[in-house]
């Protein structure tokens, strides 16, 4: 019986290349070697609009990439989001780096409903340094990376845990400058901290105070506010969701419970007590008996809220009704 192509044991003709590729949606690392090709695609001339198409290629609107390592102060750890994440790549070969690739070796995979996660605990970010000297640095660690399980499969999480890392120097440079002991002084010190360059450590301290920015960033650039307008909505928004959430569901249980209180004394207690809790009632704040007010024929209380906290100093007020029905500010 001769062998069909839906056997497994048939071998074709053409070589054993000629089989079809499986789609990259089933290979996260082939994601990975797409990323170091388009890399190295880069050119001198490549803006800021290279990069962030590079970044729309290969990250998700809401990726955030993390970044561990140890240096000599202590332990660093730095996140930043999807609107930082192409400067990150820009700042690598402005400190002086001509190519970057990484390397993953042994990754573990594992599927989920919507994502993919890839883990590789032998990860090696290799870079090329063409200045201050030719040096290839190799930085080992691991790295954690969640995609998205569609069609794009851009990456979600990015998160690159820094162990050790090398300086490799060319013996033919050290040949060059065997009669010379500043050459070679200057040659035996490192250019990185592990395995980044100055360039990227100042850009992830930067990011510090750049990432809770954002949210002013983008609403300048939607409203077109000053930068003083933009601040003072962003923290009047913020009080609003501190203060405004957590009042809901404490109101709603007290009415409940005076209300069961009502109904159980109204059983037992005579009229006169019944005379005495209406009158008690009456001396609540305006604020808590809002829906007492339309029962009271005297006085009422309206609470507004004024969006411009910083012109008066005073961010509510509230109208009172006289009997005659005139309208009193109340402050």
């Amino acid at each position: 019986m001769s062998s069909t192509p839906h056997d497994p044991f048939y071998s074709s003709p053409f070589g054993p290349f000629y089989r079809r590729h499986t789609p990259y949606m089933v290979q996260p690392e082939y994601r990975i070697y797409e990323m170091n090709k388009r890399l190295q695609s880069r050119t001198e001339d490549s803006d800021n609009l290279w990069w962030d198409a590079f970044a729309t290629e290969f990250f998700e609107d809401d990726a955030t990439l993390t970044l561990s390592f140890c240096l000599e102060d202590g332990p660093k750890r730095y996140t930043i989001g999807r609107t930082l994440i192409p400067r990150y790549f820009s700042t690598v070969f402005e400190g002086g780096v001509t190519d970057l690739y990484y390397i993953l070796k042994h990754s573990k995979e594992s599927y989920h409903n919507s994502s993919i996660t890839v883990d590789c605990d032998q990860c090696a970010m290799v870079t090329q340094h063409g200045k201050p000297m030719f040096t290839k640095v190799c930085t080992e660690g691991r790295l954690i990376l969640e995609f998205t399980f569609d069609d794009l499969m851009r990456i979600k999480t990015w998160h690159f845990t820094i162990r050790q890392y090398r300086e490799l120097v060319p013996r033919s440079i050290l040949a060059m400058h065997a009669q010379d002991p500043q050459a070679l002084d200057q040659l035996s010190k490192n250019i990185t901290r592990m395995g980044l360059t100055n360039f990227t450590l100042n850009y992830l301290r930067l990011c510090v105070i750049l990432e809770p920015m954002q949210e002013l960033m983008s609403r300048h650039k939607t409203y077109n506010l000053s930068p003083r307008d933009c601040l003072k909505t962003c923290l009047f928004q913020k009080w609003q969701r501190m203060v405004a959430p957590p009042a809901e569901p404490t109101r709603q249980p007290t009415t409940k419970r005076r209300k069961r209180k009502n109904s159980t004394s109204s059983t037992s207690n005579s009229s006169a007590g019944n005379t005495t809790n209406s009158a008690g009632s009456k001396k609540k704040t305006p604020a808590a008996n809002l829906s007492l007010s339309s029962q009271v024929p005297g006085l009422g209380a309206i609470p507004t809220c004024s969006l411009n906290p910083g012109r008066d100093g005073d961010l509510c007020h509230s109208t009172a009704v006289t009997p005659s029905g005139q309208f009193k500010e109340k402050h």
